[in-house]
């Protein structure tokens, strides 16, 4: 029974992407109220992760054609069209069961595993984002992915809507270390008061501050940075420059778990 629920489940994910009703309920998609915040057009950090449960599955079909699912990212490159998706889709599920968020870094892709991270650029003016791939799409046989608003908007394909591009899966995690977490609280002490940054909790367990920002950053898809002093690791979301948005969240974290969460200012 429960493999019959999940099945059930995975195939409603998928008609989804096809139907005329729930996320495609606006027959045309539509351009947001207001452009990105600095600190939402702050690329992803790539981290190393599971594949998720949905979406995942070898082979799928939408409209009558069937698309097959890479096992792996590995020296994946593409040059094509993108495309980009806003408002029609803004708040509903992605195809591995996240909650689209058009003002986070993310993306659409029909065969690439989820989540995977591309460095995409455009090739008319050699601007670049990282992106992390949950959503399946666009199901268009001259497209090759779909970025978010906000990827759209960094690279600069929203007066023609879609660019010529070239897309790179980043697979190679073997810098964070050296690169994510911060090993220097002269960083913590100055960039972090320079901009703004929320300080969800201080550990002694790298581990438990490693899982605890890949989670964060997933969640609500901001960045985060581990700065560490004498053993101990600071988990950090940020930068945000947004005070209404660094409000919200600071209050969501104090109420989920982590009541001595605080911002850095």
């Amino acid at each position: 029974m429960p493999q019959n629920i999940s099945l059930i489940i995975l195939l409603l994910l998928i008609t989804a992407c096809s139907s005329n009703s729930g996320r495609y309920q606006q027959k045309n998609d539509s351009t947001p109220t207001r452009v990105p915040t600095a600190s939402e057009l702050v690329d992803i950090t790539p981290r190393s992760e599971p594949h998720s449960r949905g979406g995942n599955k070898s082979q799928y079909s939408v409209r009558g054609k069937t698309y097959s699912v890479l096992k792996s990212a590995e020296n994946f490159s593409q040059t094509g069209t993108a495309s980009w998706y806003g408002k029609k889709f803004h708040g509903h599920l992605t195809s591995n069961g996240e909650i689209y968020n058009m003002y986070a870094m993310s993306a659409a892709h029909k065969n690439l595993p989820l989540p995977t991270y591309l460095k995409v650029t455009n090739n008319a003016n050699n601007k670049s984002v990282i992106v992390r791939v949950n959503d399946r799409g666009p199901f268009h046989e001259d497209r090759i992915i779909d970025l978010s608003y906000s990827a759209a908007y960094k690279i600069g394909m929203m007066k023609t809507g879609v660019a010529n591009v070239t897309i790179t899966a980043i697979t190679d995690f073997s810098l964070p270390d050296n690169k994510q977490i911060i090993s220097s609280e002269k960083t913590s002490s100055t960039e972090n008061y320079q901009r703004k940054y929320i300080q969800v909790f201080a550990t002694k367990n790298k581990d438990l501050a490693e899982k605890t920002a890949q989670a964060l950053q997933t969640l609500y898809q901001i960045n985060t940075i581990i700065p560490q002093n004498n053993n101990i690791f600071r988990v950090q979301l940020g930068p945000i420059d947004d005070n209404e948005l660094l409000n919200n969240i600071l209050t969501r974290l104090q109420k989920s778990g982590y009541p001595k969460a605080f911002s850095l200012k």
